[in-house]
């Protein structure tokens, strides 16, 4: 029998035998140093002092985070989108000029601001709770031998280079029509673009290019993606291609998603973990799909959210070991870079004066809220029909 399993007995008989006469105290004195294995005396003892019994409580240090600090602390991590605990570090200081709450005291600060990332794993442990499916199709078309294979983009530091992936809002079901979203991120800077389309034909995938090249922060140099349709045809080749400066064109190596891993990741972390896996299946829906990309989610990813990049692998006995860099957002990275112009870093910086993280987040739940409303509202008018 355990030593918890005897104290939980101890917890169960103590009031019954302290209430008992002297004739049935000794039936379960008995008892309970038959069942337990105690002497007598020490029976007795554990018997006749409750407070004993505090044994039971957890031994060691008292807990130096409150439950109050706790909350706050779930409460920030749900704002900032679930990050993990070493970006949560990170970000948490410039989060806390923008947060505000009466239950905050400045001790509950001061821990906000000096906790590790390994208590945060800790106390968010009980909070944390995940595969798509594919629609990328094969491209058939001749343009698929005129663009460039590019496995290996570790050697690109500077910004203007991005890779690209679609993510489809089907449901369950992959036939009929329905709402695409169209990722871009940065590889040097992690800064990332989403808009959705309706369907991810070439013609739908170049306008969505087209306000994403717009909306970029500094001018886009080259251009990776995978072999889907929705990429290698003419409309993209001739956008990319044929202009008067042109981008250079890469895909990566068919059935390879790791070659294209820099956007693959940001499938999770910016379009299911805003959208779900839900399905999508009208039209109005892009609209407002693209008015929170554009207006809300981009910019809290992009200026408030610190992202981490991996500068190193190797294999160690058998074991992968992998070292990241120091958590930055991508505001953070751009600023960083030498191959930005100051007049370009000076527009970011006057951009991020006028946003406050915490009323992107409320508008972004305002926002979401009306589309949930709206497909509600969709899926019974379908019904009633």
């Amino acid at each position: 029998m355990s030593h918890t399993a005897k104290k939980q007995y101890l917890i169960a008989i103590l009031e019954r035998y302290q209430k008992s006469s002297k004739k049935y105290k000794k039936a379960i004195l008995d008892e309970f140093c038959a069942v337990c294995g105690y002497s007598r005396k020490y029976a007795i003892r554990l018997l006749n002092n409750p407070f004993e019994t505090n044994q039971l409580k957890k031994q060691g240090l008292r807990p130096k985070y409150s439950k109050e600090t706790k909350e706050h602390l779930i409460a920030l991590w749900h704002a900032m989108g679930r990050i993990c605990s070493k970006r949560l570090v990170k970000a948490m200081p410039e989060w806390l000029e923008y947060y505000e709450s009466s239950s905050l005291t400045d001790e509950m600060l001061i821990q906000l601001k000096q906790i590790s990332a390994s208590t945060i794993d800790r106390l968010l442990k009980s909070e944390r709770t995940g595969k798509g499916r594919s629609t990328t199709k094969p491209s058939m078309y001749w343009y698929k031998s005129r663009i460039p294979i590019q496995a290996e983009d570790s050697h690109i530091q500077d910004p203007g280079f991005v890779t690209s992936d679609t993510v489809a809002h089907c449901g369950e079901v992959i036939s009929g029509e329905y709402a695409h979203s169209l990722t871009v991120t940065d590889l040097a800077t992690t800064w990332t673009e989403n808009r959705a389309t309706w369907r991810k034909g070439g013609a739908q995938v170049k306008l969505a290019m087209e306000d994403i090249e717009r909306n970029f922060p500094f001018a886009i140099t080259g251009f990776k993606s995978d072999c889907g349709a929705e990429f290698i045809n003419s409309e993209l080749f001739k956008y990319f291609v044929q202009r008067e400066e042109p981008i250079q064109f890469y895909r990566s190596r068919p059935y390879q998603k790791n070659d294209n891993c820099h956007v693959e990741q940001k499938n999770l972390t910016h379009v299911r973990r805003l959208f779900g896996y839900d399905r999508f299946d009208n039209e109005e829906l892009v609209y407002m799909m693209n008015d929170i990309y554009k207006n809300y989610w981009n910019p809290l990813q992009n200026y408030f959210i610190p992202t981490m990049k991996l500068i190193k692998k190797e294999r160690i006995n058998g074991k992968i070991k992998k070292t990241f860099d120091e958590p930055k957002t991508p505001f953070q990275r751009i600023l960083n870079s030498d191959k930005l112009s100051s007049e370009e870093k000076e527009d970011l910086i006057e951009n991020k004066k006028k946003l406050n993280p915490f009323q992107l987040k409320m508008d972004l739940e305002i926002k979401l809220k009306e589309f949930k409303t709206k497909i509600n509202k969709l899926n019974n008018l379908l019904m009633a029909a």
